[in-house]
C-alpha cells in the first residue's frame, strides 16, 4: 500500500487498520522463531524500524492459519511511504494453497481478492494513496502514474482511490 505520506502517525493508522483488517493474531519482530517461542512486540512504526518486518499469524480463505509479515518502505524526501503486508510462499505451500496456475507472477485469484478485501477493510478505517495486489509488486507503480485511473489490461490487481472510495481492479490478464 502506497502510504501518501512519509509522517510516521499515517504510516501507523494503515498499519494499525491493516492489522485489524487481516485478523492478524500476534505481533513478533523474530523471523526465525515461532510465535511462541517468543515474546510479542508492540505494532508500531517503532517495531517496523527496530526489527525491520512485523509477523504475525493469519487465517486464510482456506481456514488454515498461517504466517505473515509487514515491511515498511520508507520514502523519506524522495516521496511517500509504502507498506507491503505479505503471506510467504512457504506459508502458501504449507497450507496447499495453489499460487501459480500459469498465469504471471504467481497469482492466486482466491488470494488476491482475500487481500483486496483486506486492503478494502483497511481503507475504511485509514485511507492510502493506492494499494497493488501480486508477487512482488511494491513500487511497481505509484497513485501519481496512475493518475486516479485504473489500467485496462492488469497484470496484477489494484486498489485505486477515488475521492472516499476505493476501487479494486482484479487483475485480467
Amino acid at each position: 500500500m502506497e502510504v501518501g505520506s512519509s509522517a510516521d502517525d499515517q504510516l501507523q493508522s494503515v498499519l494499525s487498520a491493516l492489522w485489524s483488517a487481516a485478523d492478524v493474531h500476534g505481533c513478533f519482530g523474530q523471523r526465525d522463531r515461532e510465535p511462541e517461542e517468543q515474546d510479542p512486540v508492540p505494532c508500531t512504526v517503532g517495531s517496523l524500524t527496530e526489527f525491520g518486518h512485523l509477523h504475525g499469524q493469519v487465517r486464510l480463505p482456506t481456514g488454515q492459519l498461517v504466517v505473515c509479515g509487514c515491511v515498511a518502505i520508507r520514502g523519506g524526501d524522495e516521496g511517500g511511504d509504502w507498506l507491503d503486508f505479505y503471506v510467504p510462499l512457504g506459508a502458501l505451500d504449507h497450507a496447499g494453497l495453489a499460487y501459480w496456475d500459469g498465469q504471471p507472477f504467481f497469482r492466486s485469484n482466491v488470494m488476491d481478492d482475500w487481500l483486496a478485501a483486506i486492503g478494502t477493510e483497511t481503507f475504511k478505517s485509514a485511507s492510502f494513496s493506492l494499494g497493488v495486489i501480486g508477487f512482488e509488486v511494491s513500487g511497481c507503480t505509484d497513485a501519481s502514474t496512475l493518475a486516479g485511473k485504473l489500467p485496462q489490461t492488469r497484470d496484477i490487481g489494484y486498489l485505486l482511490p477515488q475521492g472516499d472510495v476505493l476501487h479494486y481492479g482484479a487483475a485480467n490478464t
